[in-house]
């Protein structure tokens, strides 16, 4: 991250899961999830998108609005 700021343990965590995306997609030769077989009951993907809200609502439950 630019600045020296540190991450909190939600914007850690999707950068963890933001590298195993990209070495899976690698891995298929792939530049998107959209292009796989797998999108829509790839554990990896629902993992990252997990990750992706999570990171945005710090943890809180209930509803979020973008």
């Amino acid at each position: 991250m630019e600045n020296n700021q540190k991450l909190d343990q939600w914007e850690e965590a999707l950068e963890e899961q933001l590298v195993v995306l990209k070495q899976c997609q690698e891995s298929f030769g792939l530049d998107s999830c959209s292009d796989c077989e797998k999108f829509f009951d790839c554990e990896i993907r629902k993992k990252y998108v997990i990750a992706v809200y999570e990171s945005m609502n710090k943890g809180s439950t209930g509803g979020f609005e973008f």
